[in-house]
């Protein structure tokens, strides 16, 4: 039977929140009826609606990621971040379930949701990526041997 409780979500919440903040994401992590475990995404710099070809107004700001098929909604940056995060969320996590029987055992659910009912998703925009600075080149000198044999005058 799935059972989900706060002590497992502190155990992997340190990993999921690193994983956020790499990319620029603010979420939090919450139980839901004891069996569940949401990561409920608020904002950050990924554009989880242009990757999913999802029109936000029509969406009300809101997704709810199907965690079994990510990988065929989403491209790019969202993408990436829900591939590295979902198995985050099922560290320690079992599917034995046998659909054919209709026996369900899994050690918990999980679900991701881009933004909420009435606090929609807010896209920050991207990171500006600082340009390389380049060092100033130093200005070419001659040591002072070079001066001392007689071979230049110096200035």
């Amino acid at each position: 039977m799935a059972y989900m409780n706060q002590d497992k979500k502190k155990a992997i919440a340190p990993k999921v929140n690193e994983i956020c903040k790499r990319h620029g994401i603010k979420a939090t992590l919450s139980v839901l009826h004891g069996m569940t475990l949401c990561l409920n995404i608020k904002w950050g710099e990924i554009d989880f609606f242009a990757d999913s070809g999802l029109d936000p107004e029509k969406e009300r700001g809101q997704i709810q990621v199907n965690v079994y098929h990510y990988k065929d909604h989403f491209t790019g940056m969202s993408k990436a971040f829900l591939a590295e995060v979902i198995p985050a969320l099922n560290s320690g996590n079992h599917d034995n379930s046998d659909i054919m029987a209709d026996y369900f055992d899994v050690g918990w659910y999980i679900d991701v949701n881009v933004g909420r009912f009435q606090k929609p998703y807010i896209y920050t925009g991207a990171r500006e990526e600082s340009a390389p600075v380049e060092p100033t080149p130093e200005p070419l000198t001659m040591p002072s041997t070079f001066y001392a044999q007689g071979i230049g005058s110096e200035q």
